[in-house]
């Protein structure tokens, strides 16, 4: 590789890392900033560099953002109508008792595909307290469950903003994304229960005093939980964790109070998710019949019977009836129109910056495309004996590790990559799930989830690596031979 175009390269991501960790600019800057550094250190003109970031950014907003910005709607509303709460109660039903790891990893994993984790586990953790409270132990396993599976969807399926940003980077097919992504956590989440069973256990005794009392009583003896807390399985339909009225307000006057079942509640999510996997089988289907599938020369033209599957489909169309599905579903009539407003401008509010550093990664892809660097990389890389997947896969760990967002370290990984995969002929499905993969690897302080779940488990200094830096890594590992398959089969 051109050594100049190498160094162009280093300094690129080195730049990205510093600010983030050095300065008081975030990652947005961070990566405009990368960019002109790219492309200046490259040979190319400042005026040329920075006309490839505004054409970067808007080309990558425009296929992902308004994408993001309905996925967020939807999350909140899932929120305020208790929609979240009610799917949480149906898994732990479907699970059985005696099987509660199990129950909280899965409502994690599907309540984080549109919800953020952050504030989704705030949402679900009461009610791995109230189950805890009730089987007088395990909390930090039925925490750590919930965590790692909100981590897993978060990471991989859209329309999370990360793995929904890389998927319009790389240029993959969204149904295609969705259905791995959704493979990818089924098959990890036995990973996650394992060690959050392994490791619960053994950090239960050293929960810290204001959270062991939160969730046991000043009563509680710690050294029950720490041999794994009581036999008796938890009995969970008594247990109160949503109230209505925190949300929606009293009800009002000869009006019956609000309920939100698991059924109506996954309305909104399932249904945009199948017309868009919907879309995918069926254009395959179509371009098998009409002899161009994989063809990328040819523009594909849907066929008369397609082209309604094809527009439901798309991701923009989808999504606003998951919107709209979930404001006249969900919520009460009785609703004020002003306080759903006020809720959708708060979950706006919250993408905001998600949609500045999708663009910003967007900017330096086409930086790295357009000064040759990342030509030069992917020349690299087919010289080496190492699969081209490694490639995003390295790049989004190594991200990771220095500077603590997953969002930031996947869309940095596509951007960087997207030339290796052009010119290596990798699938870009491989790619994209490489990018959202390494991008979960050692949560640790400098992520803010990581403070979200320790501080809400009751887990300090060491035990917090232990139980959430550990089991973060535990998924990260597990995807790998997860990518090698994948990779051998549509690779």
């Amino acid at each position: 590789m051109d050594v100049q175009l190498l160094f162009a390269l280093v300094l690129g991501i080195t730049t990205i890392v510093v600010l983030v960790l050095a300065t008081r600019l975030d990652a947005f800057v961070a990566l405009l900033i990368a960019g002109i550094v790219t492309g200046v250190v490259a040979g190319s003109g400042f005026v040329e560099t920075v006309g490839w970031i505004t054409d970067g950014f808007g080309s990558t907003l425009a296929s992902v953002g308004i994408v993001i910005g309905l996925g967020v709607f939807i999350g909140k509303i899932l929120e305020v109508s208790g929609a979240a709460d009610a799917l949480a109660r149906a898994f732990l039903r479907l699970f059985g008792k005696g099987r509660e790891p199990w129950a909280m990893a899965s409502v994690g994993s599907l309540v984080s595909i549109p919800v953020f984790c952050d504030s989704g586990y705030v949402i679900m953790n009461p009610l791995a307290r109230s189950i805890a409270r009730v089987k007088k132990g395990a909390y930090v396993t039925l925490a750590l469950a919930l965590g790692c599976g909100m981590t897993l969807t978060h990471h991989m399926v859209p329309p999370t903003p990360g793995p929904l940003a890389v998927t319009g980077i790389l240029g993959a097919d969204m149904g295609s994304v969705i259905l791995t992504g959704v493979i990818f956590t089924v098959l990890l989440l036995p990973v996650v229960v394992v060690y959050a069973r392994w490791i619960g256990p053994r950090l239960e005794s050293r929960l810290n005093t204001v959270v062991a009392e939160d969730v046991y009583g000043s009563r509680h003896d710690v050294a029950l939980a720490a041999r794994g807390g009581s036999t008796d399985s938890a009995d969970v339909s008594g247990i109160v964790t949503y109230r209505p009225e925190d949300f929606l307000g009293e009800t009002p006057a000869g009006r019956k109070p609000h309920r939100t079942n698991a059924l109506l509640g996954s309305l909104p999510l399932v249904i945009p998710l199948l017309l868009i996997v919907l879309n995918t089988v069926s254009s395959a289907i179509d371009q098998g019949n009409q002899g161009i599938i994989g063809d990328q020369e040819v523009d594909y033209v849907p066929s008369a019977w397609a082209q309604p599957l094809v527009f439901l489909g798309n991701p923009v169309v989808a999504l606003t009836i998951g919107v709209i599905l979930a404001v006249y579903v969900l919520l009460p009539r009785w609703t004020p129109r002003t306080q759903v407003h006020g809720w959708l401008s708060e979950a706006a509010g919250s993408a905001g910056l998600i949609l500045l550093i999708t663009g910003a990664g967007g900017g330096l892809g086409m930086v790295l495309r357009e000064s040759g660097v990342g030509d030069a990389l992917a020349a690299a890389v087919a010289a080496t004996p190492l699969p081209a997947f490694f490639v995003p896969f390295i790049i989004a760990t190594v991200v990771r590790i220095a500077q603590g967002s997953g969002t930031v370290a996947m869309i940095t990984a596509a951007s960087v990559s997207a030339s290796v995969v052009a010119e290596s002929g990798l699938d870009p499905l491989v790619a994209v799930m490489a990018c959202t993969a390494g991008s979960m690897v050692f949560s640790y302080f400098n992520d803010s989830y990581f403070w979200v779940v320790t501080k809400f488990s009751g887990l300090d200094g060491l035990e917090a690596l232990k139980g959430w830096s550990g089991i973060t890594t535990a998924v990260w590992a597990g995807s790998i031979p997860l990518l090698v398959v994948l990779n051998l089969v549509v690779g």
